[in-house]
């Protein structure tokens, strides 16, 4: 994977130039037209994926017919997935070749969740995880007063904290956490070192029944070890000074003499593979708080994300669903000249799914420097942004209908039981905003509009105009039949996977991240005292910043 003579750049492959005469082709052409000459479009460009553990099951329907292309495309797309030899790609990934091939490493977490085997040598054990997880769950954990631990609180940053705490989310039962009369422990998170999430949490804590998770795999992470520091003084204050402080922290850690250190009982430090990275890391250890929230059904979470890997390696190109939304992702960014993506997931459990998404591809694929060392000519990953709906409709979609940048858009749509009005009102309302935005209003039909409200015609010439809607904003529409643990495994593998297909067509590394080392280094400076070295207005806010410190003393 790391040979650099066999790398060639995609803009050097075959089919890259047959893609940009499409793009010249197409740039000017409404999607509205697309379906005018095609009657059938909507039905061959959606792809509908049945649950493999339960016959005649649908767990995913995938519509991208409202996306900007058309048979010639796709075929010219697979064609660059042939000429970039994505096969070998999927091929090295699940037999654990170093597809990371800058830390000379697997990156094999599909493991955690059974989709591959662990690199030799390096199988893992998670029942001491789960027996401890189970264990808080049904309250038969005690803190240092013997009172029964149930409160969990998660202290991490990035994928320590953006994959539980969407699961978590989107999974834990909102009613609360009653079972058979015994109740279960209550999971929250801080992530960041902004003192003021960590007071809102603990607001509502009691110390006697918390425990905190440091989830850090290097336990150096700055933002998490100041936040378990600040846990370790609350409880002391709380508890007093003489508590066995280990009675209320676990450790995700490799670090296990650190985590020690600090005052982690040896047999609550839960170790994670150096082949996991922490934006692929909620299927493991990192998983701990989802596991305590939503118990067994967990496996259901893995068995999600395990049939998504199975799909993926095994399934011809022309109906694989990660290809097909990845090669529909960079032929957006890479030949469409579309710079960002709105994430719109009309659940209200999965409004933290833009922040993983963003983490997942912004710092996957957010790079330029090629497996040969390099700069890419294309471009690569795009902005990722959004919110849930139907918040985001009364936010930001003005700028969507009649703004003037194209966006790409991904509509996840559970379903949802029958029988709730508000959840039909949720779904109906995600479907008009893709149709909406693909089809636009022109000049006549806001005239016509107008005319239906009795205005004079003056006024309808006057207002006409700001009525229109350019349309032609492409979406891929993504719907479940539920937000439940299996669905939510198989949307998030359904990602990972994309990642990957683009990331290997560009020729870059998904699975490293140098570049936020470099504002981390600064930062750690500026921390030591040394002002001086930076430029002159990093040090000039600096010394401000102290000014107003040395004030409020």
């Amino acid at each position: 994977m790391s040979d650099r003579g066999a790398f060639t750049p995609p803009q050097h492959l075959p089919a890259w130039s047959a893609l940009t005469a499409h793009a010249r082709r197409l740039a000017d052409r409404p999607l509205s037209t697309l379906f005018a000459n095609d009657p059938d479009r909507a039905s061959r460009f959606t792809r509908i994926f049945e649950n493999p553990t339960e016959l005649d099951q649908t767990a995913l329907i995938v519509d991208f017919s409202k996306q900007q292309f058309d048979d010639e495309i796709l075929a010219d797309l697979i064609g660059l997935a042939r000429d970039a030899r994505l096969s070998e790609g999927i091929h090295g990934l699940f037999h654990g070749e170093a597809v990371n091939f800058t830390e000379k490493r697997a990156a094999s977490h599909m493991s955690m969740r059974g989709g591959c085997p662990p690199p030799p040598g390096s199988e893992t054990d998670t029942r001491a995880m789960r027996t401890f997880a189970f264990d808080l769950r049904e309250g038969l954990l005690t803190g240092s007063t013997g009172k029964t631990i149930h409160h969990l609180i998660n202290l991490g940053i990035g994928g320590s904290d953006l994959g539980p705490r969407l699961a978590v989310e989107a999974l834990a039962d909102p009613r609360g956490n009653i079972v058979g009369g015994i109740e279960l422990a209550r999971v929250d998170f801080v992530a960041n070192v902004d003192p003021r999430e960590f007071d809102t949490v603990l607001a509502h804590a009691d110390a006697a029944s918390t425990l905190f998770v440091i989830s850090s795999k290097s336990f150096n992470t700055p933002e998490t070890l100041a936040n378990a520091e600040a846990a370790r003084q609350w409880l002391r204050a709380q508890l007093g000074e003489d508590i066995d402080i280990g009675e209320h922290f676990a450790a995700v850690s490799n670090a296990l003499e650190a985590a020690v250190a600090f005052g982690v009982r040896p047999d609550r430090v839960f170790p994670l593979p150096d082949w996991v990275g922490g934006r692929y890391s909620v299927w493991s250890s990192i998983g701990l708080p989802l596991l305590v929230a939503i118990g067994g059904m967990f496996d259901d979470f893995l068995v999600g994300g395990r049939i998504i890997d199975d799909h993926f390696r095994l399934t011809p190109f022309e109906q694989n669903l990660p290809v097909w939304l990845g090669l529909i992702g960079l032929w957006n960014s890479s030949f469409l000249g579309i710079q960002s993506v709105a994430a719109l997931p009309y659940a209200h459990g999965l409004r933290s799914f833009p922040g993983w998404l963003q983490q997942l591809e912004m710092e996957s694929n957010g790079k330029h420097v090629l497996r040969d060392g390099s700069r890419t000519e294309a471009d690569t990953a795009p902005i990722i942004w959004g919110a849930a709906g139907t918040i985001g409709q009364h936010a930001f979609h003005q700028l969507l209908y009649q703004g003037t940048r194209k966006v790409a858009l991904d509509f996840i749509v559970p379903v949802g039981e029958d029988g709730d009005l508000r959840q039909r009102i949720l779904v109906d309302n995600a479907l008009a905003q893709a149709a909406a935005l693909m089809a636009g209003r022109d000049l006549d039909a806001a005239r016509a509009t107008l005319t239906r409200r009795n205005l004079p015609a003056a006024e309808i010439e006057q207002l006409a105009p700001h009525l229109v809607c350019e349309g032609n904003q492409p979406s891929t529409t993504i719907m479940l039949p539920r937000l439940d643990p299996f669905h939510l495994g198989a949307l998030l593998a359904l990602y990972e996977h994309k990642v990957f297909v683009q990331a290997w067509i560009w020729g870059i590394n998904p699975f490293d991240q140098y570049g936020v080392e470099h504002g981390k280094e600064i930062a750690r400076a500026l921390a030591s005292g040394k002002v001086g070295e930076q430029d002159d207005s990093t040090a000039q806010l600096a010394r401000l910043a102290e000014e107003f410190r040395q004030r409020m003393r």
